[in-house]
């Protein structure tokens, strides 16, 4: 596939057109941002890791049936996908309390509740991403309800097929962001990745931060981290 003018120049990843006009190439950066981009930094080699790290959970994700933007990975750090309209909605799976929810809440991190709790936030930088909720959303005309249904049905099954997969590695997923956008059909689709920039992931035996904790706490390791889950996963498919 043909990589044609650069459409797109993120924090963390850039977007090039193609002969194509339903497909885009992603190439992901060795950047990595923290806290609305005030935190930056430079880890060589982490976008490698991420483009291998999402090939594998998009790969996982298709296979049950649900719907990815991912295509194929066409290169170390790049991959082919579809060209979807965002949609400007973040929705975050939490299987434990962790993370600003829960300093927010005023709990212990960690704390397990009785299901799987799903946390809506408006796709804005210049509004520092709020947390919004169902009729907010569907005021503000970022999706329809049932759209937003949708979304909140693809987002369970997601947890849960990603769960196992990470379970099988040893690592407990413990939240992941998942952002959606629409195709040419208008069909709802999940974009962006899914790797440890916005996964939340911790050793299921000792509990240590395997994600971008790891840089936002200054715990060092970032992509030492980054490149054992990489492994794990990888074990898991011989």
């Amino acid at each position: 596939m043909e990589k044609g003018e650069l459409v797109f120049d993120g924090n963390e990843k850039q977007i090039f057109a193609t002969g194509e006009p339903d497909k885009v190439i992603i190439r992901y950066k060795d950047v990595g941002t923290a806290f609305n981009n005030i935190k930056r930094a430079v880890f060589h080699g982490k976008g490698v890791l991420n483009n291998a790290i999402s090939t594998i959970t998009f790969e996982a994700l298709r296979d049950a049936g649900i719907k990815v933007h991912f295509i194929e990975s066409i290169s170390d750090r790049e991959q082919l996908c579809l060209k979807l309209e965002p949609v400007p909605i973040q929705v975050t799976c939490r299987n434990r309390i962790a993370g600003s929810l829960a300093r927010i809440l005023g709990v212990e991190e960690g704390l397990k509740p009785q299901g799987c709790i799903l946390d809506l936030r408006y796709n804005n930088d210049d509004l520092g991403d709020p947390v919004i909720n169902d009729d907010q959303a569907v005021a503000l005309s970022l999706v329809t309800a049932e759209e937003l249904r949708h979304i909140k049905s693809v987002a369970c099954k997601s947890n849960e097929v990603l769960t196992e997969l990470f379970g099988r590695a040893g690592i407990e997923l413990v939240d992941f962001k998942m952002e959606f956008g629409r195709n040419a059909e208008g069909e709802l689709i999940i974009a962006d990745e899914l790797s440890p920039d916005n996964c939340r992931l911790w050793d299921a035996r000792t509990g240590e931060k395997m994600d971008k904790d790891r840089f936002r706490l200054d715990l060092g390791n970032v992509t030492g981290s980054y490149a054992e889950v990489l492994d794990r996963l990888k074990k898991t498919k011989r």
